[in-house]
C-alpha cells in the first residue's frame, strides 16, 4: 500500500471485528495504530501483540455516546503521535439494533441511541479530528455505513436512518473540505463472518446468508480491513466522497 508507511491513524471500534482486522492490516503495512474501544480488554491486548511484533499501536478507553470521552480520545491520540492522518470511525450501537422493530414499535429511547452513537458520535469524532488534519495539510477519514441505508427494509428503520445520515455527512465533508486536503469516504459492508458469528451461527442460517451474494464465500473482516486501508492511503488520494458497497456483489451501486 503506498504511503501508510509511518501515518498515525485512529480506528474507533478497532478492538474487535472489522475494527481489529483494519488494525493488524494498517500496522502491517507500517502505520501507527490507535485503538479507541469500550471493550479496552480486547483492545488493550490487540495493541500489545501488535506491538510486540514491532508495531506502533497503543489503546485507549472511550464511549462512542459521550462526547467528551470522544474529544479525549482524539487529543491522547494526537499527543501520543504528534499528528493525526487517518480515521477510521467504525462504531454502531448493536445493541439497540437488536429492538429496531418499525416506527410503530419503537419508542423515542430507541431512535435516541441509535442516533447519538450511530451518527452524532461519528460527527463528534470527525469534529475532534478534523481540525489537526486542516492544520496539518490534510488527512483521510473513512466512515462505516450499511446497505440497510438505502435497501428500504421493513425493519430497522433507525440503525438505516443512522446509517443514510453518515453517508450523507461523508459527501458533505468531501464537498467543503476537500480542497484542503480532506478525503472522506464509506465503506458499506455486506454479511461479514466474524469469528464470533462463525462460531454462533448454524450452518443452515450460513447458507442461506451466501445465497444473496455474487461471490463464492462469506464475506471476512479482513476483505473490508484491505478497502478501509487503500481509502487511507494515498492510493487512494483521488477517491472522495464515495460510498464503497464491500459486499460480494449483494448489492450494487446506482
Amino acid at each position: 500500500m503506498k504511503n501508510l508507511q509511518g501515518k498515525a491513524i485512529l480506528v474507533c471500534g478497532g478492538a474487535t471485528g472489522i475494527g481489529a482486522a483494519t488494525v493488524r492490516r494498517l500496522s502491517t503495512e507500517g502505520a501507527r495504530v490507535g485503538i479507541g474501544d469500550f471493550n479496552i480488554a480486547e483492545a488493550q491486548a490487540l495493541a500489545s501483540e501488535l506491538s510486540s511484533a514491532g508495531g506502533d499501536v497503543v489503546a485507549w478507553e472511550y464511549d462512542q455516546a459521550e462526547e467528551a470521552s470522544i474529544n479525549t480520545l482524539v487529543e491522547s491520540a494526537r499527543a501520543h503521535f504528534g499528528r493525526l492522518d487517518g480515521l477510521f470511525a467504525n462504531v454502531a450501537d448493536l445493541q439497540t439494533i437488536l429492538i429496531d422493530g418499525d416506527i410503530l414499535s419503537n419508542d423515542a429511547a430507541v431512535w435516541q441511541r441509535t442516533l447519538q452513537v450511530n451518527l452524532l458520535g461519528t460527527v463528534q469524532l470527525v469534529r475532534a479530528a478534523l481540525p489537526a488534519m486542516l492544520e496539518q495539510g490534510g488527512g483521510a477519514i473513512v466512515l462505516t455505513s450499511s446497505d440497510a441505508a438505502i435497501a428500504g427494509e421493513p425493519e430497522r428503520p433507525a440503525y438505516a436512518a443512522s446509517k443514510a445520515a453518515i453517508n450523507s455527512l461523508s459527501r458533505h465533508i468531501a464537498s467543503k473540505w476537500g480542497q484542503q486536503g480532506i478525503r472522506c469516504n464509506v465503506v458499506s459492508p455486506g454479511f461479514v463472518l466474524t469469528e464470533q458469528l462463525d462460531a454462533n451461527m448454524d450452518q443452515q442460517m450460513k447458507d442461506w446468508m451466501l445465497k444473496g451474494a455474487r461471490s463464492p464465500r462469506h464475506g471476512a473482516p479482513q476483505d473490508i480491513a484491505g478497502a478501509v486501508a487503500f481509502l487511507l492511503s494515498e492510493d487512494g488520494e483521488w477517491v472522495n466522497g464515495q460510498a464503497w458497497r464491500v459486499n460480494g456483489g449483494v448489492s450494487y451501486g446506482n
